[in-house]
């Protein structure tokens, strides 16, 4: 039952479907924001973000209960190797990911999510609130959870300039993330053209939370539907969403969006950076001819050290050795092996020639 929108409570919905059924949750709860009264801009006029009626709890004992009773039923979903991100202000974040390590969730990371453009403090009278917190956690520390390492290398813009990126530099993705909060176009508006709900997230946020912790076929899950950008954005990259939303207001036009997406087939869907190169021996090599029998094997300045045997092992001082033992004794270091890979090369053309480089060659080929 996958690629669906379910009306209805988000316990009792998640309480119906079977355990761990689920790769990926993403988790936008009600912060409980704590207004009171009428919120006025600078200008006088009215903000309405924060009066949501789903958004109201009597006190902090009724706001945790109410927590635990979703992560529970989140948790018993998971499958052993699945995660969860968990969105939050700084109202809420401090209690959920207190109860989620009481319930035995294994935090990953927390990610502050810096808003280009965030909502100003109109009452001037603190620092503006302009981020948000996101936790990733597993069921337990044990878990073989899905991260596409160098996917995220890829996605991640906020460390690399433009220049660099261009020129091939890819950083390890950290935990500071830059979007705009959802503006514009991308905002959806009900039938008398007012903001549908006034916690919409930016869909280039869930993007990459589902790029870079799931794969293609992955079920993804979302207990606070709310307008279905995670829907949306798991629709776009090729995984199975199942979206709990109890507003029938937010599903109907939620479900009108979700019918207008398509998958979008990229490198960055399929996670292809990460993909595993095909193993390749030493013996395939010389059986096609891309390494010889009886050839020196060189270390990098140039002396002749070891032959290359029939059977892909060294000839080493009257012994005979793998490629990577080998290279070890030879560079005379302490481990027992080095990647010899890394460190041997071959004669082509009067030039040393890198052995990584040719068996790139022959996985190419």
């Amino acid at each position: 039952m996958y690629d669906i929108i379910i009306n209805g409570d988000t316990v009792e919905e998640m309480n119906k479907l079977p355990p761990n059924s689920v790769d990926l949750i993403f988790a936008d709860p009600p912060y409980w924001m704590r207004t009171e009264g009428v919120l006025h801009r600078f200008g006088g006029t009215e903000f309405d973000g924060c009066d949501d009626h789903w958004d109201k709890f009597s006190d902090q004992d009724s706001y945790n209960e109410f927590t635990k009773k979703w992560l529970l039923a989140c948790k018993r979903l998971l499958k052993p190797n699945g995660s969860i991100w968990v969105i939050g202000g700084m109202q809420c974040i401090y209690s959920i990911g207190g109860i989620m390590q009481d319930l035995g969730f294994w935090i990953i990371n927390d990610v502050v999510w810096h808003k280009k453009n965030p909502t100003p403090n109109f009452k001037g009278t603190r620092l503006n609130n302009s981020h948000e917190t996101l936790i990733w956690a597993t069921q337990s520390p044990k878990a073989l959870y899905t991260f596409n390492y160098k996917t995220a290398k890829e996605l991640n813009r906020d460390t690399v300039t433009d220049e660099e990126f261009r020129n091939g530099v890819r950083k390890q993705m950290g935990s500071v993330w830059r979007f705009p909060v959802c503006s514009g176009r991308e905002r959806l508006n009900d039938e008398s053209g007012n903001k549908l709900h006034n916690t919409q997230k930016p869909l280039e946020l869930l993007e990459r939370i589902i790029t870079i912790s799931s794969k293609i076929g992955d079920v993804v899950l979302d207990p606070f539907g709310g307008t279905m950008t995670t829907g949306v954005a798991t629709k776009k990259l090729g995984r199975k969403y199942i979206m709990i939303e109890r507003d029938e207001k937010y599903c109907k036009f939620g479900k009108i969006r979700l019918e207008s997406t398509q998958f979008q087939n990229s490198d960055l869907a399929k996670s292809v950076f990460d993909e595993k190169p095909k193993k390749v021996t030493v013996e395939e090599m010389i059986r096609d001819k891309y390494l010889l029998e009886g050839e020196y094997f060189y270390l990098k300045d140039k002396s002749p050290v070891a032959v290359l045997c029939p059977d892909g092992k060294l000839l080493y001082q009257n012994q005979v050795l793998d490629m990577h033992t080998c290279v070890a004794l030879a560079k005379g270091v302490k481990a027992d092996r080095l990647n010899g890979f890394a460190h041997w090369y071959v004669e082509r053309n009067g030039k040393l020639v890198p052995i990584s480089e040719i068996r790139e060659n022959y996985r190419n080929n």
